[in-house]
């Protein structure tokens, strides 16, 4: 059974991570849709405002609650995030609060007096029962959307991949506060496998959206988002093998390991193009921080399962 410390710590630095996610998620929509589907707008927009309450009280609650890594890692917030989403709110008009960036910025790591608190371990399993509720709800809206735009009932600028795509990553976070509502001990053997094959595949799709949308003239990028993909196939099939003992994880961890470090610097250097105003492309801004993030999370994962093994 899972500790209080760890129960807290580990869901606050989820909320940290995936509550931003889906609240991009739901911003990523709202913009994607056209003047006709102005409920679906509405919908969007909410589900990314209730996303920012979860996140700012997931902040107030954690400093001095999460680990030193994770704040340092770059998942929570990027040298990029504020710019990023200041040229997101210029281009689209959408009103984001850079507040919550700012007081990211500002956390600090674990303080044990704050782990061993029985008054926040219930604030935490009110937050992760809030939510459950949320994501749930989200999910159920991203995959009505997902069926209008593949049945031609609608039509947006997101990939029908795309929304696929967040669905998955939002049926992962609900598992995930699931567990830990269970204060079900983390298995790091059987973890390893299910994270490597998930988080490959997403790192894969990244750098096909990536190819998809920069400019046609863009050739050098569009050739290493094409390249990145094809080796993130390669590793998602090998995670999937691992899985069945057919190869070893510890080649697939380590083959993970190095391209995730590479993507990482490709995303990161593509976002500074992006708001340097280097690259051509249809990618907004914050899109490139968001799977920027995505691939910290993703190394900073790695990086334990090597030491673990």
């Amino acid at each position: 059974m899972l500790s209080s410390t760890e129960f807290i710590r580990q869901s606050l630095e989820i909320h940290l991570f995936f509550a931003r996610i889906m609240k991009e998620h739901s911003f990523f929509l709202e913009v994607g849709f056209t003047p006709k589907d102005s409920i679906y707008i509405k919908q969007a927009n909410n589900f990314r405002i209730e996303f920012d309450r979860l996140l700012a009280d997931t902040i107030s609650l954690s400093n001095g609650a999460v680990s030193p890594s994770v704040l340092q890692s770059g998942e929570v917030i990027t040298p990029f995030t504020l710019k990023a989403e200041m040229a997101s709110a210029y281009f689209t008009g959408v009103n984001i609060p850079f507040n919550l960036t700012k007081s990211e910025a500002g956390l600090m790591g674990s303080n044990a007096s704050m782990l061993g608190n029985p008054i926040i371990e219930q604030r935490v399993c009110t937050l992760n029962q809030r939510a459950l509720v949320l994501i749930k709800a989200l999910a159920q809206f991203k995959t009505m959307v997902l069926s209008e735009v593949i049945s031609c009932k609608m039509f947006t600028s997101s990939y029908p991949l795309l929304i696929d795509h967040i669905l998955r990553e939002a049926k992962f976070y609900f598992q995930i506060i699931q567990r830990l509502q269970n204060r079900e001990e983390i298995n790091f053997e059987k973890d390893m496998y299910v994270q490597e094959s998930f988080w490959n595949r997403i790192m894969a799709e990244h750098s096909k959206f990536i190819r998809g949308l920069l400019d046609p003239t863009e050739n050098e990028l569009i050739n290493t988002a094409n390249n990145f993909g094809n080796e993130f196939d390669k590793l998602t099939t090998e995670s999937k093998e691992a899985m069945d003992n057919i190869i070893p994880i510890s080649k697939v961890t380590q083959d993970s390991l190095t391209a995730t470090i590479e993507i990482a610097k490709f995303k990161s250097q593509g976002t500074q193009g992006l708001l340097e105003c280097k690259i051509k492309s249809i990618i907004i801004p914050l899109l490139a921080d968001h799977t920027l993030r995505e691939a910290n999370h993703y190394l900073r994962l790695l990086k334990i399962f090597t030491k673990n093994k």
